[in-house]
C-alpha cells in the first residue's frame, strides 16, 4: 500500500476555503484500531460547525475532518480480533486529528460494523452519524411508543429523514417541518403532517406533541417548548439549542441534548434495519474529495435532501 495519500487538511478556523486538499502520510493503526481505505465519508452540519471554530476546544488543529466512514480494512492494530484485512466496514469516528475526509483513516474497532449488503459500500458512508443520532434520540432517550405524537424539525435533512422513519415505525404520529419541495419525499417516509416553515410558524399549525426533535436550534428551541404537552420532551441536537433544562422544567417540560457516540453495536442494529428494507438512506449529492469545500457550502445552505457524501 502507498506511504502517502490525498486528504483534506485544515490548519486554521474559518470558512469552507480553509479545507485544503493536499497530500499527507498514511496513518498506521494503533492498539485496538484498524486502518480503513475510505470508500465514502458523510458530510454533516457538525463538520461545518467544527471547521468554523465555534467550539475550538474540540478540534486539534491541524486536522482532517469527518466522522462518518465506510470502506475496507487494510491493516489491523494490536488486539483487534473482530476484523481482518479485506473486510468491508462502516461506522462513526471519534473527533481526532485523523478524520474520514481522506483516502485512508484509522478507526477504533469497537466503532465499526459490517455495512448493509443492499446499500453499497460508498453509500454506507452516509449512514453512521445520522442513524446513530436518530436512534439515540428516539429509541433511547424518547422511547417513542405507538400513539405518541412526534415533531421533527428539518425533517428532510440527514438526521431528520432517518428520525421520521424510526418514529413512524414505532407507531407514532409524525409531523415534520420542511420546505414544500420536500413534502412528497417525507410523506413517502411515513410523515403524516407537514409544515412549510418558510411560510408558517409551526406553533400555529401543530397540535400538542409528546416529543420534539429539534435539528435547527436557536429560536426553534423555546418555540418548540410551546407545542409540547405537559411532561413532554424536547431533544436538542444543534450546537445552539436556544433553551435548556431549567427553562423546560419551569414549564413542566423536559429537555435533553442528544449526542451520538461511536458504537459498533448501534451500527449493527442499523444494518439490520437497512437490510430488512425498514430504513431508507437518501443521498442528496456525492462530491469528490477535492471538492470538500463545496460540499460544506452546500451543507451550510440547509436546502439538501438527505445526506451529502464525499467519495475519495
Amino acid at each position: 500500500m502507498p506511504a502517502r495519500m490525498h486528504a483534506v487538511v485544515q490548519t486554521a478556523f474559518g470558512g469552507p476555503e480553509k479545507l485544503v486538499h493536499t497530500e499527507t502520510d498514511v496513518p498506521g493503526p494503533g492498539p485496538g484500531e484498524v486502518l480503513v481505505r475510505v470508500a465514502g465519508a458523510g458530510v454533516n452540519p457538525g463538520d461545518a460547525v467544527l471547521r468554523s471554530g465555534r467550539v475550538p476546544e474540540l478540534v486539534p488543529l491541524p486536522w482532517t475532518p469527518g466522522t462518518d466512514v465506510s470502506g475496507t480494512v487494510e491493516r489491523t492494530g494490536e488486539g483487534v480480533t473482530g476484523f481482518a484485512p479485506g473486510d468491508a466496514v462502516y461506522g462513526m469516528l471519534p473527533v481526532s486529528r485523523r478524520g474520514s475526509y481522506a483516502e485512508y483513516t484509522v478507526a477504533p474497532a469497537t466503532a465499526l460494523a459490517r455495512p448493509p449488503r443492499n446499500l453499497g459500500l460508498v453509500r454506507a458512508g452516509a449512514v453512521p452519524l445520522v442513524a446513530s443520532t436518530a436512534w439515540q434520540a428516539l429509541a433511547v432517550l424518547a422511547r417513542v411508543r405507538p400513539g405518541d405524537r412526534v415533531l421533527v424539525h428539518a425533517a428532510a435533512g440527514g438526521v431528520g429523514h432517518v428520525a421520521v422513519q424510526l418514529a413512524a415505525q414505532a407507531g407514532a404520529h409524525v409531523t415534520g417541518t420542511a420546505r414544500p419541495a420536500h413534502h412528497d419525499f417525507l410523506r413517502g417516509l411515513g410523515v403524516t403532517d407537514l409544515v412549510d416553515h418558510t411560510a408558517t410558524d409551526f406553533r400555529a399549525a401543530v397540535e400538542p406533541v409528546d416529543v420534539v426533535l429539534d435539528l435547527v436550534g436557536g429560536e426553534y428551541g423555546p418555540r418548540s417548548l410551546d407545542v409540547l404537552r405537559p411532561g413532554g420532551l424536547l431533544i436538542g441536537a444543534s450546537i445552539d439549542p436556544g433553551t435548556d433544562e431549567r427553562q423546560a422544567a419551569a414549564r413542566g417540560l423536559r429537555y435533553v441534548w442528544v449526542t451520538a457516540e461511536p458504537s459498533g453495536e448501534v451500527m449493527e442494529k442499523i444494518t439490520e434495519r437497512i437490510e430488512a428494507d425498514r430504513l431508507h438512506i437518501e443521498i442528496g449529492r456525492t462530491y469528490p474529495l477535492a471538492e470538500a469545500a463545496e460540499a460544506h457550502r452546500a451543507i451550510e445552505r440547509r436546502r439538501t435532501t438527505g445526506k451529502i457524501l464525499l467519495a475519495p
